[in-house]
This record gives structure tokens, sequence and C-alpha cells, in this order.
């Protein structure tokens, strides 16, 4: 039994489940209780999006070697995954989730197995010769879990090992500094030159392990009554993730409860809808950019490491693994109290030791979060419940139809000592570099019906609204600073408005150089003088936008590279890695900066200018041409001809780093990638609707047509009413 185009119904423990796909392809669930409905949405979801489901599994547990392919790339993920050990005590986790939440978790896998005994295997699996194993819950805790860690704390993980190698090649403490304006620590050159980081994962590697969903930029915002046209708030929603995928990461689902009803985007995996709104509340979450990783730095000898006059050895933690068609191999990974270490301690060294905030402890509280959240009838009830969040850091913003809202960051924050920032590694052997432990949750970030009457979020600096400072790399503001300005423009706001404020071009990033690249244009260029006349909007047929990311890649070339880390630094950073994409404002704001200290062979007038001429040069097409993308196939993409219609495209993807829409492109481990709106959320208080888009389809199967019927909707700014 599959659900196609009729109604299926399924016996639970408390009743009878009906499940539909309404219109827009998004199945209905009608249950009795969350247990019951939980088990539904686990069959749906494995009904729709069994090879998502079960080739995250497998790659997060280390294991794609062994049941998909004995190919290097599987198994250099494999270990790289084993490396991380995300998940060491997933079964004492199990123990601290709530009653209800472990009902419905087990339910969840019920349901999935319940399919799966029935239905059986996808074909693309029976042509791998893999038969997924049955769902249990610690799966699903892995899955919700390993979300807060891919793309979120890796990459701020990155960045750091970035500015450790900026050290080794000679970029001076003066402009690292002002680069990294939060650095507060003095900066020990000579020893962070002796660290030796492990080297990188091969590109094929990283490509299988960019399978596993990734958080990275998003925005919302929400509006209190004062200014809606429904005097009522309207919160609205777009989470930036990888959109050149079919299936998307997202599943929608609606589930009527006879006491509430749930409309969103819930993972596939996970039991709970993590960005929608039920009969009383609205929620969504942004990426906050807290620094959960820390390095320190250990000098190695003999497989120990030093404290003082004393060697001591690392704790062993023996891997083994499985390769379909050969030999399994052993490796092992040392521990000691800071973390995990990246590198071989019998070579003698100085290597980093990584430690992660939600390392241990954490898992549990993720599903009692959403689960709870879920269920809340108020604001201040669900920011109660969201500020237990460990693993998981976002900012959420939540409406409620009594009139309130507000903002709640959540996740674990290290509690450095004093002068500590985070970013740089600091000696092992030195006790007064530990963190004392974790901050409290009430010094995070939030907000509760501010006066302004706004709340916006687009991973900017957000420290100023907590005691703590869990922000230390944060995206540019410009996406905030839009948002704000389009509400502030509006006596009275409806969801149509908003509409608009999604898919809204502008850059405040490109308004802003400009005011410095204008008076650097000569007079006598064709692309200079459409440079002059272009109104800072990124539309497809424009030329001037491309014009002017020529120009902006020549000064980040010209400043970052020729007076720092060299060209082919830079434009590796800036087309092969998202650190860039991530971390830009930093550094815009040197170039804003008049007297900065990047500047020192020249005026920035003066280097600016041989940047602007560079950049004029470069050819110059309709930004559209520029941009064009394929949705492809999570498994097969371009690994079948386009006639047996796996694909989609070309698109050409809209918006930049700096707009609403943000969409940026780059390559992974060689792999074309990119993060963008994945959905977008309407909702106004007023009533108990929710207007939505999405890319992809509901259905990861092919040939049927709900896997790409979201496309059409998701590029022409069509939404879709769940009633």
């Amino acid at each position: 039994m599959i659900l196609k185009d009729k109604k299926v119904t399924l016996q639970g423990r408390d009743g009878l489940i009906d499940i539909e796909r309404n219109s827009y392809g998004i199945p209905e669930i009608k249950a009795q209780t969350h247990r019951d409905a939980s088990l539904a949405l686990g069959w749906v979801h494995v009904n729709d999006r069994q090879m998502q489901m079960m080739l995250t599994r497998v790659i997060l547990e280390g294991r794609a070697a062994e049941k998909l392919s004995g190919d290097k790339a599987l198994v250099e993920a494999d270990k790289y995954i084993r490396s991380l050990d995300l998940f060491p005590d997933i079964e004492e986790q199990i123990k601290h989730l709530e009653p209800e939440v472990a009902e419905c978790a087990a339910a969840y896998a019920d349901g999935v197995n319940l399919y799966l005994g029935t239905a059986g295997t996808v074909l693309e699996f029976k042509l791998l010769g893999y038969r997924p194993e049955p769902w249990r819950l610690q799966d699903t805790m892995m899955l919700a879990k390993s979300f807060s860690y891919f793309g979120l704390t890796d990459v701020q993980g990155n960045m750091e090992k970035l500015i450790l190698q900026m050290i080794q090649n000679g970029i001076d403490e003066r402009r690292i500094k002002e680069l990294f304006p939060y650095i507060t620590e003095d900066i020990d050159v000579e020893l962070l030159k002796k660290v030796k980081l492990a080297p990188p994962l091969v590109p094929e590697a990283v490509k299988w392990l960019s399978y596993i969903p990734r958080f990275t930029g998003s925005n919302n915002w929400v509006i209190s009554g004062e200014y809606s046209k429904s005097g009522k708030p309207i919160l609205c929603g777009d989470p930036h993730l990888e959109v050149n995928r079919l299936p998307s990461i997202w599943h929608e689902v609606i589930i009527r409860l006879p006491s509430n009803t749930f409309k969103g985007f819930a993972l596939p995996g996970t039991p709970s809808i993590v960005v929608g709104r039920n009969d009383y509340i609205a929620f969504s979450p942004t990426y906050t950019f807290m620094d959960m990783i820390d390095f320190r730095i250990e000098e190695c000898k003999g497989g120990m490491y030093r404290r003082g006059n004393r060697w001591i050895p690392f704790e062993l933690r023996e891997e083994t693994v499985k390769i379909k068609g050969k030999n399994s191999e052993r490796i092992v990974f040392y521990h000691n109290e800071h973390g995990i270490l990246e590198g071989n301690p019998y070579e003698d060294g100085y290597y980093l030791v990584r430690s992660w905030s939600a390392q241990r402890g954490c898992g549990a509280w993720e599903l009692n979060v959403i689960h709870n959240v879920m269920k809340s009838k108020s604001v201040r009830e669900a920011m109660k419940h969201y500020r237990n969040l460990d693993a998981a850091s976002f900012n959420f913003l939540i409406a409620d139809r009594s009139g309130n809202i507000g903002y709640q960051m959540t996740g674990r924050l290290f509690a450095r000592p004093k002068g500590v920032s985070g970013l740089i590694p600091l000696p092992g052997w030195e006790r007064k570099y530990d963190s004392r432990g974790f901050v409290p949750k009430t010094s995070l970030p939030y907000l509760y019906n501010p006066k302004e009457g706004i709340i916006v979020t687009a991973n900017q600096d957000l420290n100023y609204l907590g005691k703590a400072t869990p922000i230390n790399l944060a995206m540019a503001p410009y996406r905030a600073e839009r948002i704000l300005q389009l509400l502030k423009r509006k006596k009275k706001i409806d969801v149509d408005y908003m509409k608009e404020i999604h898919y809204d071009l502008y850059s405040i990033q490109a308004e802003k150089l400009m005011r410095i690249i204008i008076p650097l244009l000569p007079n006598d260029n064709k692309n200079a003088q459409i440079l002059k006349d272009w109104d800072f909007v990124y539309r497809a047929d424009s030329i001037a936008p491309t014009v002017f990311e020529n120009i902006y890649r020549a000064i980040l070339l010209k400043v970052f590279g020729d007076y720092g880390l060299g060209r082919e630094v830079v434009n590796y950073l800036l087309d092969e890695t998202s650190m860039f994409n991530d971390y830009f404002g930093n550094f815009d704001n040197i170039i804003f900066n008049k007297k900065s200290s990047w500047f020192k062979n020249g005026t920035r007038e003066d280097v600016l200018k041989m940047a602007v001429d560079e950049g004029l040069k470069a050819k110059a097409v309709p930004y559209g041409r520029t941009r064009k993308i394929y949705f492809k196939n999570l498994l097969f993409g371009d690994k079948v001809p386009s006639f047996f219609g796996l694909d989609f495209g070309p698109v050409e993807l809209p918006g930049n780093r700096a707009t609403v829409t943000q969409g940026q492109i780059f390559r992974s481990g060689g792999r074309l990638t990119t993060f963008s709106p994945s959905c977008r959320i309407i909702a106004d208080m007023s009533d108990t609707l929710l207007l939505t888009n999405t890319t992809g389809g509901n259905c990861d199967r092919p040939f049927t047509r709900w896997y790409k019927n979201n496309m059409e909707g998701w590029l022409n700014s069509e939404y879709k009413l769940l009633i």
C-alpha cells in the first residue's frame, strides 16, 4: 500500500488514521492523537522520501562504503563521519526523552517500518544492492542532532582554521584583528606557526557528505498587529539551504487532530514540523552563527600529550569501516579532556584538538522541544521550550493569535574565560583558557513584544539582545537592513506585501559599495556608464549587476589576494567553499574603512581604482546568464539521460549574497551547490491559514506528478494556501 491520489487508511493505536493528498500533492493526515499522527508521519515520510531518509542515515552512520559502494570516496567520507563522533551517548540520551515524546518518536519509527514491510525498497537502492534496515528511534535522534552540525558548526570551524592559516602565512596581528574584530586575546604567532593541520578531505568524499541536509543563511521577520491591516501579527520565514537538488530538503505536511491542526515543513526522518504553524502560534528559524566549536593546541609525542613536565596517553577510540566487496579498515581516533585530536600523536608536533559544545549530553531535547513547540498555544510557552534546545542553535521567531510576538536564540554556548574569543586556538596545557561549563540559556538574546513592534533576523550580529556573546563571526546585516527598511515603508502591511519582500532583489551592499566605486569609474567606458545608471536591483535581464560583481571580485582579489592571502587562495574561497559566502561582511568592513591597515601599499582609492579598472575589463552579460543551475536528482543527477526527467532546468537562480532573496552559487568538492530560500511561509495570525511555497515536490519518485510540481510556484512567487 502506497500513497498516490487515493486516500489511505491505517490502523493506529488510538483509532483509524486517514492520509490523503490535497490538490497541491501535500499529504494531509487525520488522526485522533499525537501518537497516531507520528505513526502516520513516519509512514508518509518513507512513502515520499525513502531515498533521502535512508541515504542520509547511512552517511551519518559512517556506513556508506559498507552499504552502497566500496568506492574510495565513500570510505573517506565514512572515516570523516566517524572522526566527528557526533553521537557518543545516544543511548543515554534516549532516557531523557519526555514520555510522550518518546512514545511519538517510537510511533514514528513504527510508521516507517510499517511502510517498508509492505511496500519495500525503492528502485535506486535495488540497483545499488542496498536494502534499508528497520528505522529506529536512535536514527531520528541522530538526524535531529546532526542537522545542527553540518553547514553550521563545521563552517565556523573551517573559518577558524582559515584564520590560523592566515597567521601561518604571514598576515600580521593588526590586520587579523581588523578583519575579525571579535578577536581580543594576544596572538602567539610563533606557537600557531608550529601547528600541523590535518589534510582536507578528497573532493569526491565532500560530494557524498553534501547529501546531508545543511542549514545556512536564512530570513525571518514578524510584525505586531499595530503594523498589519488585519490588526494581528504577521510572521514570515524563508530558511536558506541548498536548493539545486531533487527532492528538496523539506517535506510539506498537514496534520489534523481533533483539537489542533499543524501545517508546514518537516525534515524527513523527524516527527515534527519545524517551520510552520498550528491553530495558535506560528514559528520559523534562522541560523544564529553561534560559535559552538573550539580548538585547543596540544604538543604531542609518542602517542601522548604534554601537561607541564608530564606526558599523558590519549584515550583511544577504535572504529572499523566495513567496505563493500573489500577488506575492512581499522582506524583509531585520539581523545583527551579537550576533545578529538586532528592528527597522529605518534608523529611529534603540535596539533589541534576539536571540541563541539553539543558533543555530549545533547540530543534528547532536540526532540522534546520541537514536539512541545508544535503543541504550544502562546509565544511565551514556545519561547520557554525553545530555550531548552542544546545542539540546535537558531533564531526562532514566534507569533500568536493573542497578538504577541517574540524571539529566542537557542543553542549551547561555551562559557569561555574573559578575553577568550573562541576564534584563536589556545594552548591545551594552559588551564586558564579552559571553558567554565556553558552559558546559562537565560543569557542568550531574546525579545518579547518589543516596543518597535518589529523583529527581523537574517544571520546578523544579535549579541546586543542578550548578556552573552554567542556570535563572533556573523553574516553581514544587509538583508536584515533591507527587510526592516521595507517593513517601515508601509503603515499597514498585508500578506501580499510580505510576498513582495520575500522576492525583493535590491542590494544594500551594492548601494553602499557603489558610493565608493562611482567616483573611481571612468567617463569613457560603456560598462561604467551602465553601472552609474544602476538602481541596485539584481534583475536577470540587467547587465549592471554583472558589472558590479566583476568589480567586487576584482576588489577582493586585489585587497585580500595581492596584499594578503594570494589570488589562488581568494579564488578558492570564492568559488569552492561557502566561507566567503557566509562571512563576506568582514571583508566589506575593510573596504569601507578608508584607513584600514590592509591598504598599506597605497591609499584605499589607489588600490580600489586598480581593481575597478580590472573589473571593467571582464566580460559583462545579462545577470541571469551567469546564474544558470540545474535542480538535480539526489542520487542520479547527471548520471542518466535528460529525457528521463530526473533533473529540472536550467533555472536562473535569482538574487545574490545580500538580497532578501539570497542566491549564492559555489562549488563544494567539485559539485555545484547553492543556498537560497528553500521554503517560504507567511502566517497572518488573524486566521489559521498558512501561505507557503517551496522547491521540488513532496515525493522523490521521479515519474510521479508530485516530483517537481512546486518549481513553477517557487520561481514565479506563487503561494499555496493551506487551510
